[in-house]
């Protein structure tokens, strides 16, 4: 079983599910949402929303393909870029935050620990720019509705969130970039030790095998205590010579 990531751009949407596609529940307020469905331009809205905040800000997602099969994505951008989030209490999310809109992981590969792989894929992403202090998600608790696009607050607290704005149905949930960061920086460290301490030890023992087969009171050629080399004969007649 092959697994592959990719940024979400306008060819990789196009691998997506249709309902995928069409939602607009946070790129667009419900107002402007309604009217689009009526006219059916979701996926041309959806498409042109994503054509402008890659030109603006960047990759806002990624997709996970196993066999080459789409098997869930994840989408994410600044606050700004949702404003379809103002319908939900807990909003405004914070503005030194990136919003974690939504993430899915389609029939047939649930079960994997596929949303957790979803997961590192955004945070890492997120620390190569270094502009946000956290990521913050709107969650739910209990089923969502059939037009929400909501991530489970359970699931946000398995993968590292807290409470941020509490609330009974909507939670507003928050991952400090900096507690990332400092698992990231102990786990360098504790590397870094490992390190240092296997590294002198295998430098020893290539040191006492480099000795071994030299004749006893010979040491390398070249080094600190090796003897010089013995010195040429003076110049002179050569022995039988005129």
């Amino acid at each position: 079983m092959a697994r592959r990531v990719a940024r979400l751009t306008l060819d990789t949407l196009a691998t997506l599910p249709y309902d995928v596609r069409r939602s607009l529940a946070w790129e667009l307020d419900p107002v402007r949402r309604a009217q689009v469905e009526r006219a059916g331009a979701c996926v041309e809205e959806k498409e042109a929303w994503l054509s402008r905040v890659l030109l603006e800000w960047g990759s806002c997602g990624r997709v996970l393909y196993v066999d080459e099969e789409p098997a869930g994505f994840v989408l994410y951008a600044p606050p700004a870029y949702f404003p379809g989030t103002a319908s939900y209490p807990t909003a405004p999310l914070s503005e030194d935050a990136v919003q974690l809109a939504t993430a899915q992981v389609f029939d047939g590969h649930t079960g994997g620990g596929l949303g957790r792989v979803l997961m590192q894929e955004m945070v890492k992403d997120l620390l190569t720019r270094g502009d946000f202090r956290s990521v913050e998600a709107v969650g739910v608790h209990g089923r969502p509705a059939v037009d929400e696009c909501v991530l489970p607050a359970p699931f946000l607290q398995r993968v590292g969130f807290k409470t941020h704005r509490a609330h009974p149905r909507h939670p507003r949930m928050r991952l400090e970039m900096k507690s990332v960061l400092t698992w990231r920086e102990e786990m360098e460290t504790a590397l870094a030790r490992l390190l240092g301490v296997v590294r002198p030890r295998r430098a020893a023992a290539a040191q006492r095998l480099g000795r071994v087969g030299r004749p006893p009171g010979r040491r390398a050629s070249g080094g600190p205590f090796s003897r010089p080399p013995a010195s040429p004969p003076p110049a002179g007649p050569l022995p039988g010579g005129p």
